[in-house]
């Protein structure tokens, strides 16, 4: 395994948190999504959600994709949105030089969609082309079949990432000659594809896909022992005034990659969560949230209410709040929390539960685990964090701040089909939920 990182837990924090996540499996008014990119950190910008770019502006070149995955039979599946197993697939054959991967664990199943994506992966090493691979070495340890799959190809480097900041490699991202990036909240895992709801990016404008590989290139000089400064000296110099602007279906859209934790991204970087804030603080009409889980108490035990309180602020001015999360988080340690949202005037909170296979239970699946969040139709992010402050605080995650009205209707969309579908319902404070089945 050449350049493999180093493999060894930080101590009893680390393996809570990566049990639990098993579980999980996981010159003017400054402007919130605008920021000049060059050497130097992330400054927190004032409150505001400036309107959406005027959609008859001259059409754009479409830089900006949205991919899915749904539960087999559901109605979740959107006739004009792409599934990953196929994206993931195409962009794979089509490579050419590269392919970088940088995900949390892997894991397949003879015949499934997952399956098709490493045999991609091994029709690419077969002509030649080079493949970085980086995974959480935590996982690594409890998953290591689909990793060490890949690893023994002739073309193949593995690095194992025990990430420094105290979390987790939790980002799902991989890039393909340098040229086209995905990013979403599926995992390397069959289940992701087949059995669980995920939503994520295909990326093709140049600049958001130089942000994406500079994430990488960074995380890949971590994962083989380099310090920060070191990993961070070795990047390209870039000078991107962020957002750019890119087209979304035939119409213009403002983008800002957004990146966390703080203190350990490419030099002018994004740290999303204070443009997240940001964005929440400056919402007059409605939010709406999707995450699979939400809590305050973090892995570590440590209290984090940031997004809790930023909520509760929106819906305290009239905001209306609605937050959808999976059927897991009926569980006794995270249910309290969505109960105490739920109670607060103009907010409702909906557990999501998809039924059973029709092959019967399948652990860990049958579930919904996208990310994002639309603000007054006019903003919206797309990610691979959860409403937690580890996720933002402590462990490499990734996503995008997206302004205009197209993207962010489009998204509002996806949400109500949720909101409105059978497999939605009030959380209700009062109830005593019984703990879902997950795993084994």
């Amino acid at each position: 395994m050449g350049g493999a990182g180093r493999t060894t837990l930080r101590g009893v924090m680390r393996s809570a948190l990566l049990a639990l996540l098993l579980l999980a499996c996981g010159g003017g008014e400054a402007d919130p999504e605008r920021s000049t990119s060059s050497a130097g950190g992330e400054e927190a910008a004032a409150p505001r959600v400036e309107p959406a770019p005027n959609e008859e502006a001259a059409p754009h070149e479409d830089g900006l994709f949205l991919v899915e995955s749904f539960p087999l039979g559901t109605s979740l599946d959107h006739a004009d949105i792409a599934d990953a197993g196929d994206v993931w697939v195409e962009l794979i054959d089509g490579a050419e030089r590269r392919v970088d991967l940088l995900h949390f664990y892997g894991a397949t199943a003879p015949g499934s969609a997952g399956e098709r994506v490493l045999e991609a992966l091994e029709r690419a090493s077969a002509r030649g082309v080079t493949l970085r691979l980086v995974f959480d070495a935590g996982f690594h340890g409890r998953m290591p079949e689909v990793p060490d799959r890949l690893a023994a190809l002739p073309t193949a480097e593995l690095r194992l990432y025990e990430f420094p900041a105290g979390g987790v490699q939790h980002t799902k991202l991989f890039l393909v000659d340098g040229r086209v990036a995905y990013v979403g909240s599926q995992n390397l895992d069959w289940r992701s594809l087949e059995h669980i709801q995920e939503l994520g990016l295909k990326l093709t404008e140049p600049r958001l896909v130089a942000a994406v590989q500079d994430l990488f290139e960074l995380d890949w000089a971590l994962a083989g022992g380099a310090s920060l400064e070191d990993a961070r000296a070795a990047l390209p110099a870039r000078e991107v005034a962020w957002p750019i602007t890119t087209g979304f279906r035939d119409a213009p859209v403002e983008v800002t990659p957004a990146f966390s934790p703080e203190g350990w991204l490419p030099p002018g970087a994004v740290w999303d969560w204070p443009r997240l804030e940001a964005a929440i603080d400056g919402a007059g009409e409605r939010v709406r949230l999707q995450v699979m889980s939400y809590h305050l108490h973090g892995y570590d035990g440590g209290e984090w209410r940031a997004f809790d309180e930023a909520l509760r602020r929106a819906a305290g001015r009239g905001v209306r709040v609605e937050v959808i999360v999976s059927h897991w988080e009926q569980r006794p340690d995270r249910v309290e929390d969505l109960k105490a949202l739920q109670r607060v005037p103009n907010v409702e909170v909906r557990f999501a539960t998809i039924p059973e296979a029709a092959s019967g239970f399948i652990p860990y699946a049958r579930t919904v685990h996208a990310k994002y969040l639309t603000v007054d139709g006019a903003f919206a992010w797309v990610g691979t964090s959860n409403a937690s402050g580890d996720y933002f605080t402590k462990s490499r995650n990734a996503g995008f701040l997206v302004r205009g009205a197209p993207f962010a209707a489009r998204l509002d969309a996806f949400f109500e089909d949720l909101w409105a579908s059978p497999y939605a319902a009030t959380v209700d404070p009062e109830r005593e939920y019984e703990a879902p089945r997950v795993g084994e």
